[in-house]
């Protein structure tokens, strides 16, 4: 895909994007992109020092951290992108949708394979942060500020800290085209329900 198609792209998702100039000449995430594309292909070639110097002056211009050494597929969609980090061994498939504060890191305890591999379309919320060789299948969404230690399955959504499975095969939405972000379950207040009511039942027996 070139990079006029990623602009389109980019176009075609943001219903607050009003021209495709307006995504080429001010979206960050677009410009993290050109210079992920220049970084990874130097990358590639093994010239890792002009490679890392390309993606931090990237990282400078536009507040996104993309390793030059991760793989990135058609259609990548970064929406705000303040404080992204990708690491070097992460893998996004096609058609991916990730916003702000975002980390797709490692956990400090893995070698070789560190960091996560998510399939297509998947999308990625608000501050929340994948870490580790985990795989999050296709079709997948994890809500803002989650936290995913462990590999997700297709289609479904994940929410909470850690983050668990609170959606699967519901309605079939892609989520790249559907942005919404509400009336996804608490996971937490659920948790801290059904430990209350364990906890009542210990003090009352005899109710």
């Amino acid at each position: 895909m070139s990079l006029l198609s990623d602009a389109k792209n980019i176009r075609h998702k943001d219903p607050a994007a009003r021209s495709l100039a307006e995504v080429m000449l001010l979206y960050p995430g677009f410009h993290a992109l050109i210079f992920y594309r220049v970084s990874h292909r130097l990358y590639q070639k093994k010239h890792f020092f002009l490679a890392r110097m390309v993606s931090q002056w990237g990282r400078g211009f536009t507040g996104i951290e993309i390793h030059p050494g991760a793989k990135i597929g058609d259609g990548l969609f970064i929406d705000h992108g303040s404080g992204v980090v990708i690491g070097e061994t992460a893998e996004i498939g096609e058609n991916c949708t990730i916003y702000h504060q975002v980390t797709l890191g490692g956990t400090g305890k893995d070698h070789g394979k560190r960091h996560p591999t998510l399939g297509d379309n998947v999308l990625v919320g608000a501050g929340a942060k994948v870490l580790g060789p985990v795989t999050i299948g296709s079709n997948t969404r994890i809500a803002a500020g989650s936290v995913v230690l462990q590999s997700l399955p297709c289609n479904c959504t994940a929410a909470g800290v850690p983050a668990s499975v609170v959606r699967k095969d519901g309605e079939r939405v892609r989520p790249s085209d559907d942005l919404n972000q509400q009336n996804i379950p608490d996971v937490v207040h659920s948790q801290l329900a059904e430990l209350e009511r364990r906890v009542h039942h210990l003090e009352h027996p005899e109710l």
